[in-house]
């Protein structure tokens, strides 16, 4: 008998738990296990092996693996990469320190920057020069290259990065050295700045550059060791991984460019949240993603989540434009802040609570986890809070110590001046801190991004949003708050639905005064050319979607707005429909236009993607009814400030249709919603659990 081979299976690898799910046909299995950090492939397959056991599967049974995982930021935040080299163009080596020359915090006068990821003796100059129109002005001189040679064997370099001025116009200087560095070091990774960001400004180009071969090493070792671990437990099946753009992608790309990965988790968690807006008709969603380590929090419009090609990793001012590491690479649009479960609270010199960055992750842990973690966090918080049932946590797999939760937060006051403050007052004040820092990272996040909070649907995921979701809604005055089915591993889940994509970017300048059509579907032609090759070797017989931006401002100005660019030939006449489109883009963002001033590109992307229509969910006939609780615990509630007596529901026994009162505790295996006294929630025909805001009209 032939085997069944529709399981498709997603693994999500977090800062505190790895997340495991297996789709067949209209089940889903899921799973969560602690990260290990030594090896996460050991966590991976840990994972795995539980959800096939609970699916009763095997692993020739499995269609597809996907994939996404924060080790390659993990190695970027902890410098922990490869020692990695950069070759440039004579006189430019400090471009990394002199960034971009700017102060983003003007009153610190101890202001603290990322140390770039290659140090300054590693940064070697070779002797070569291009014009910004690709012209040689300077042969280059390979004697300077092999003189570099013994510098790199002697310092034991891992892997080396080649960014000259302007080789994103004319790389044939980059290549060259690539070969000379291939034939002389074939034991060391490189990486051509010109393939990886082949885009104007030099520090944000080499800074990516130098990122994708700081984790290059580690990444190509981890995603080559899992895949043959998973070829030797017998999956046979392709295995594609996420991207920071929500698209999936090869194994091959991954580990040539793993600076895309960098935001591969969350990414999933917003093609998730932009596929629910899309199916309940939610026009403006504010996506809530809060796991062990990290919230993410996302704006998305007509069930679109907002793009990028900009992105900073490893800020040293959590709120701080500027404070981290420029990475340009497509990516989703989202803002990301240290409040998750394991997020660690103190009491500073002034009495105040600060709860983050610092986490606890997965190793030891927060104390009620019972790892050697003694640092109280959000988790125990939770916990002393009554809103975690211990006994459910991860569906009954880990035993959670309250008493240890609550010397933990106890032991957080000792040293202030509330130090006889009760036990539940100090959990709820670790709760308010965390709450307001992600309401108030999401209200700076949807200014930055020109958008307003007001009206939105809160769409929540993760291990701990649903946790946190109620108060998040209070504080931001939101109404609604919907938690879909599965929403403890929702990134994994959005891996199952994403697209098969790839974006290519190339800059090309130009006016559209004098639009020069020729050299613009020149430009779309070598980009659909690459992006084809990527996506025809996932999806080789799909029906493939191309879409196409370009990156446009008004002349002299300093930064530039993505703009739709039609799919099709270019002519002389499509400067007025580029014009036009522009000027409508830019009022949307600023309210207004500049007349008679014109307008210049900077860059073009293009991506071709095979839609992923598999149906997220299915509607069942709903009943009208009150759910019955299956027992009742005293469980801290912030809107009437004390414990009150809670009931609990099982989520897996909710119908279509019931309704459930606030105050109540929705458990399910992966997280537990908190319905506070002022909201209601029912199960909607999808099965998701809708929360709504009470005495909205009296506000």
């Amino acid at each position: 008998m032939d085997q069944i081979t529709n399981n498709r299976l997603a693994v999500d690898i977090g800062g505190t738990f790895t997340d495991v799910v297996i789709e067949r046909e209209s089940e889903r299995f899921t799973t969560k296990v602690l990260t290990t950090h030594g090896d996460p492939a050991d966590g991976v397959l840990e994972g795995i092996d539980r959800v096939l056991a609970i699916a009763a599967a095997v692993p020739a049974e499995t269609s597809l693996v996907l994939h996404g995982t924060t080790l390659a930021t993990n190695a970027i935040i902890e410098r922990s990469g490869a020692v990695t080299a950069l070759l440039t163009t004579q006189g430019h080596r400090d471009v990394l320190e002199m960034a971009f020359e700017n102060r983003f915090e003007q009153y610190d006068i101890n202001i603290d920057r990322p140390a770039p990821l290659v140090p300054r003796h590693l940064r070697l100059p070779v002797f070569e020069r291009m014009d910004a129109h690709g012209n040689v002005l300077r042969p280059l001189n390979e004697d300077s290259v092999t003189a570099c040679l013994p510098i790199l064997e002697d310092q034991n370099v891992d892997s080396v990065v080649v960014g000259l001025l302007h080789a994103y116009v004319n790389a044939a200087h980059e290549r060259r050295i690539g070969e000379m560095l291939r034939a002389a070091l074939p034991d060391v990774s490189i990486t051509l700045a010109s393939d990886v960001c082949p885009e104007i400004r030099e520090y944000e180009r080499l800074s990516t550059a130098c990122a994708n071969a700081y984790v290059k090493p580690l990444m190509d070792g981890y995603l080559s060791s899992l895949e043959s671990k998973l070829r030797a437990r017998g999956f046979a099946c392709p295995v594609l991984v996420m991207t920071s753009g929500g698209g999936l992608t090869t194994l091959a790309t991954a580990r040539k460019y793993p600076i895309r990965l960098v935001e591969s988790g969350p990414a999933g968690g917003a093609i998730l949240a932009a596929r629910i807006a899309a199916e309940g008709g939610y026009e403006e969603v504010l996506s809530f993603d809060m796991g062990g380590t990290t919230a993410k929090i996302c704006v998305i419009d007509g069930a679109e989540p907002m793009l990028s090609r900009a992105f900073e990793v490893d800020r040293t001012y959590r709120f701080k434009k500027g404070s981290g590491l420029p990475v340009r690479i497509p990516v989703i649009e989202m803002v990301e802040i240290g409040a998750g479960g394991g997020s660690i609270a103190r009491v500073d010199k002034l009495g105040r609570i600060q709860v983050g960055p610092e986490s606890a992750g997965s190793e030891p842990g927060p104390a009620c986890y019972g790892l050697g973690g003694h640092d109280s966090t959000v988790t125990d918080a939770d916990v002393v809070l009554g809103r975690i049932v211990p006994a459910s946590f991860a569906g009954g797999r880990m035993k959670l110590d309250v008493e240890a939760a609550r010397s933990a937060v106890t032991k957080t006051f000792v040293a202030s001046d509330s130090a006889e403050i009760e036990v539940e007052l100090a959990a709820h004040g670790i709760s308010e801190v965390v709450d307001e820092n992600m309401a108030a990272a999401a209200r700076a996040h949807a200014v930055e991004c020109g958008r307003n909070v007001a009206g939105r649907t809160v769409i929540a995921y993760g291990g701990a949003a649903p946790l946190h979701a109620s108060q998040l809604a209070e504080k931001l005055k939101l109404d609604r708050v919907v938690i879909p089915v599965g929403a403890g591993v929702g990134s994994a889940i959005g891996f199952l639905i994403a697209p098969i994509s790839y974006e290519v970017v190339r800059s090309r300048y130009m006016r559209l005064s004098s639009f020069d059509a020729v050299a613009a579907n020149e430009v779309m032609g070598d980009m659909h050319t690459e992006a084809l090759d990527v996506v025809n070797t996932a999806a080789p017989d799909a029906e493939l979607i191309e879409s196409r931006r370009a990156y446009m401002r008004y002349l002299g100005q300093g930064y530039e707005i993505a703009v739709s660019v039609p799919v099709a030939h270019l002519s002389e006449r499509h400067a007025t429909v580029l014009r036009d489109a522009f000027d409508h883009a830019y009022e949307n963002l600023y309210g207004r236009t500049i007349p008679n001033l014109d307008v210049e590109v900077l860059s073009w992307t293009l991506t071709l993607s095979a839609p992923n229509t598999r149906q997220l969910s299915r509607t069942s006939p709903t009943v009208d009814s009150d759910a019955v609780p299956s027992a009742m615990s005293a469980v801290f509630d912030p809107v009437e400030q004390r414990m009150l007596q809670t009931a609990h529901y099982q989520r897996e026994t909710l119908l279509p249709g019931q309704k459930v009162s606030g105050p109540a505790l929705i458990i399910e295996d992966q997280t537990t919603t908190a319905v506070t006294s002022g909201f209601n929630a029912h199960v909607d025909a999808r099965g998701y659990l809708i929360l709504e805001r009470l005495g909205v009209a009296n506000e």
